[in-house]
């Protein structure tokens, strides 16, 4: 991004109705798929641009809106996005800085959470396509949440991990499981909530009020059990969290066992982005979810 910071002093000049000039870039590092820095201006206001090759635009679209989306159901902060857009040959997303405080207040998070989850879609899936990481992620619209699931989530990592060097013999028994996914859902009807959609631990902090805010979504409308589910999936939110979040909406008995099916899918997309022994691991999880329907 060095040189094109003119650009987007410009961009955000035109956006703050007032001339905008950076006193102090600062690299954040960013994270294996971004690189991130601070931006400061004149009067001491801080910004946040993350930036990658700009063929990866619609990434950074989606992101956007994401977090619009997020930010007008009022239920949890997200930072607040300004802008997007490239230059030379960089793509970027400009949007608020906030400041973490390192805070914990697991039992508020788990309260906001259970919120936005009682926002509610006409349809699964969402107006655009996102990423999940960097692979694609499908958000066709449709009444059928195990048609959803089944088409735009399982069997297109499936097919990915294939491609990608997943034993066929996981593929098969992956597949075999996608054509009996209604068995998991015999006793419960998914409702169309806002989800997140990609939130591990290193998507939630606290801000200088202590209070929580997620970031960098994946955002569509599906059962809320895929976001609870991907909570637990590297190390999990601390007891209080699952407490608040059961207080104001309590999960169904049946999720203890549909956690696996929708983190498989988490599993397969770590696969596709970074191989190793995620593979071994989706095939595990694969077997212990067709012992539960055999």
């Amino acid at each position: 991004m060095n040189g094109n910071w003119k650009h987007i002093e410009q961009r955000l000049s035109h956006i703050m109705g007032h001339a905008i000039h950076f006193t102090q870039i600062q690299s954040l590092g960013g994270g294996c798929i971004n690189q991130a820095w601070r931006l400061t201006d004149q009067k001491k206001r801080h910004f946040f641009v993350k930036s990658n090759h700009r063929n990866l635009l619609s990434m950074f679209e989606a992101e956007f809106q994401g977090l619009e989306t997020l930010a007008q159901a009022e239920c949890i902060r997200v930072p607040q996005p300004i802008c997007y857009g490239t230059v030379s040959h960089h793509c970027y997303l400009l949007m608020e800085y906030v400041a973490m405080s390192g805070g914990d207040q697991p039992y508020l998070a788990g309260t906001q959470l259970a919120q936005l989850h009682q926002v509610y879609g006409k349809r699964f899936g969402w107006m655009m396509n996102n990423t999940i990481g960097t692979t694609q992620q499908r958000n066709l619209q449709t009444t059928n949440w195990i048609d959803f699931w089944k088409h735009q989530r399982l069997r297109f990592q499936l097919n990915l991990a294939l491609h990608n060097g997943l034993p066929s013999h996981d593929y098969k028994q992956g597949f075999a499981l996608s054509k009996r996914l209604d068995e998991f859902f015999s006793d419960y009807q998914p409702k169309t909530s806002l989800l997140h959609g990609d939130l591990w631990g290193g998507n939630l902090s606290y801000d200088q009020d202590n209070q929580p805010i997620i970031f960098d979504p994946a955002v569509y409308y599906g059962d809320r059990e895929t976001d609870l589910a991907m909570t637990e999936l590297f190390g999990g939110f601390g007891q209080a969290f699952y407490d608040a979040y059961n207080d104001y909406y309590p999960l169904d008995a049946g999720y203890k066992v549909r956690k696996t099916l929708y983190n498989l899918y988490h599993i397969l997309n770590h696969f596709n982005l970074f191989g190793g022994g995620y593979g071994v691991q989706a095939g595990k999880m694969i077997k212990r979810l067709l012992s539960e329907i055999n």
